[in-house]
């Protein structure tokens, strides 16, 4: 309701269906992006009424969401852009002008980037941080999956933290509440703005971090 009465230009959703608030949104002039990390959720989103969709390619820290759907945006994004209705913007692991250009071609209106940007003068993040991931040893390599035992398989740098959560769940049945202490936000919030430390804690990051060198 707050998203009508404001008058957003657009809104980002992901996960549940947006169907609901499709009609208040519309007749207040906004725009719905649907972030999909599937096709068969993307089709959904588009019988919904949402305006465009963001698919998601495995590469990404959205990371396909489920077991199973670990799929990279080279084939999703050949696939959405043929089935799909309304415009795509291709998503995952996305740095270069040549990675902008090959989705232009392949029928995508845009690509979304993230990681990148964490690299840049204007991120407001702690300078270690942008120095760690430039390191000739951080590569494509540098990321791994977690949460997919929770159905929120999430791509993340591969450090210490990571390594810990991935140890549960491979433990067996695990609750979340189980690794709430090593995912929280409050502690990605305290290296990003505080520590600089890399190492402690869970934070998102995409197979492009091996794209960036600046």
């Amino acid at each position: 309701r707050i998203v009508a009465e404001e008058r957003v230009a657009m809104v980002e959703l992901a996960a549940g269906s947006p169907k609901k608030y499709i009609g208040m949104w519309h007749a207040a002039g906004v725009k719905v992006l649907h972030k999909s990390a599937t096709i068969r959720h993307a089709l959904k989103a588009q019988e919904a009424g949402v305006d465009l969709i963001e698919i998601v390619g495995y590469e990404g820290s959205i990371a396909g969401g489920q077991p199973g759907d670990e799929v990279g945006a080279w084939v999703l994004l050949a696939k959405a852009t043929a089935l799909l209705k309304v415009p795509v913007i291709a998503a995952g692991a996305s740095a270069t002008g040549r990675q902008l250009a090959a989705a232009l071609a392949m029928g995508a209106q845009g690509i979304t980037m993230a990681t990148r940007f964490l690299c840049t003068v204007e991120a407001p993040i702690h300078r270690s941080i942008k120095e760690h991931m430039i390191k000739p040893e951080v590569d494509e390599r540098s990321t791994t999956i977690v949460l997919g035992s929770l159905h929120n398989a999430t791509r993340v740098f591969k450090n210490p933290v990571a390594e810990q959560i991935r140890e549960a769940e491979a433990a067996g049945s695990v609750d979340f509440s189980l690794v709430q202490p090593l995912a929280a936000g409050s502690r990605t919030k305290t290296m990003w703005q505080e520590t600089g430390d890399t190492s402690d804690a869970m934070w998102s990051c995409g197979q492009s971090v091996g794209l960036i060198s600046d």
